[in-house]
């Protein structure tokens, strides 16, 4: 059987979820890629066999139904980018392929839409504009403004007035030149995911998270701590925001807020959670998650029970830099085991590497996974585990 994995540029999810899950399945595997060849740099040959990878402009439906048409037949179009969701939604309808629905996977992506899709079904009201010039608004200030269809908090910054809003609006758009912006009211509260995986009847609630932000304006997840399982009125109407975006199949990351008991939805990410949390996500629940994902997509239908570990406990820590320079010392790889907390370090920047501050998860230095039974013995761990550690950064 033949898979076609749409994608950008390399990412962990990609090269250490769902390619080794391709090849645990028995399926073929074809990459359409506008970077082949950081593709082919990047996937061990002795992990993953076998990859075929093409050049495609994947942001182009149309470039990827002509270049499946003209290769092998397709069994499956799938991907776990946030950007590509439509058009491989697009591409698996036109061949006659289980997928998500198109429109769904456009109102998740598109902010805006989100937020009128919800409000017209009367499930969340929240106050949003778009902007395609910095400009002042009569909003309810504080509030946020973000790209229409940003991601990983690239962008994202609250503001305090509408003179803030303009200046903030300018720098947004000088970099990103015809970029939308949404400027939405502020929803204060702790921030939860809930993490989801449906089939065409079935849709299970895996868990989420809980997330630690850096302090206002920005937005950066510095950590996450695993939720096995959220209020069930707050669950229930999570589902009930994502059944009215059309929000169902496969993998979902759902990010929001609890105000009074009640569920605010801040984003939908129509995908697996990323960063490494979807990584940990498999070896915490001991389930076979990244091929339960791809057997949506060949249309297998999901098991009643999933048969997912209920006693676990976990915990992500991404080291930041907190300046601009160059990385000149900082710790290995490394996985062990303390105190039955299982440990997993992966740097994500080279030393020697000079880098801006972004205030985005493209200052994450690292990224600790440590999964175990009880919650205080593993943020115990993590913190002696980190405190050990030395990442140095000089101008």
């Amino acid at each position: 059987m033949r898979l076609y994995l749409l994608a950008l540029n390399p990412t962990d999810s990609v090269t250490e979820g769902f390619l080794p899950a391709a090849a645990r399945l028995g399926l073929d595997v074809t990459v359409l890629t506008d970077q082949p060849d950081a593709h082919r740099a990047a996937y061990p040959a002795a992990e993953i066999p076998a990859v075929e990878i093409l050049g495609c402009d994947v942001r182009d439906f149309r470039a990827v139904i002509t270049r499946i048409s003209t290769h092998h037949r397709p069994d499956a179009v799938f991907t776990n980018s946030d950007h590509l969701q439509t058009q491989a939604a697009l591409a698996a309808a036109y061949f006659g392929l289980p997928g998500k629905d198109w429109r769904a996977t456009l109102r998740t992506k598109d902010k805006a839409e989100m937020r009128r899709r919800l409000a017209a079904a009367g499930v969340d009201c929240v106050w949003s504009a778009e902007l395609t010039e910095a400009a002042a608004l009569d909003a309810p200030y504080p509030c946020v403004v973000k790209p229409n269809e940003g991601v990983a908090s690239e962008d994202v910054v609250l503001v305090e007035n509408a003179e803030e809003l303009v200046t903030r609006a300018k720098e947004i758009l000088d970099r990103r030149p015809g970029a939308v912006l949404v400027v939405e009211e502020y929803l204060p509260g702790e921030l939860y995911t809930l993490e989801t995986l449906g089939d065409d009847t079935t849709r299970h609630v895996l868990g989420g998270f809980h997330t630690e932000l850096s302090p206002p304006p920005y937005f950066v997840e510095e950590s996450l701590t695993f939720v096995p399982a959220h209020p069930e009125p707050v669950v229930a109407r999570v589902l009930e925001q994502l059944d009215a975006l059309g929000v169902g199949f496969g993998a979902c990351h759902t990010e929001f807020v609890v105000q009074a008991g009640r569920a605010r939805i801040i984003e939908v990410n129509y995908r697996a959670i990323g960063d490494q949390c979807d990584l940990l996500l498999a070896r915490l629940l001991e389930m076979p998650l990244f091929e339960h994902v791809l057997r949506t997509h060949l249309g297998e239908p999901l098991p009643a029970d999933l048969g997912a570990r209920h006693d676990g406990a976990a915990r992500l820590e991404y080291p930041c830099a907190d300046r601009a320079g160059t990385l000149v010392d900082a710790p290995a790889a490394t996985e062990l085991t303390v105190d039955g907390v299982h440990l997993t370090y992966r740097p994500l920047r080279a030393v020697g590497e000079r880098h801006e501050l972004y205030r985005t998860n493209r200052d994450y230095l690292g990224v600790l996974r440590a999964t175990g039974t009880d919650q205080s013995t593993v943020d115990r761990v993590s913190a002696e585990f980190l405190a050990a550690r030395r990442w140095e950064i000089r101008p």
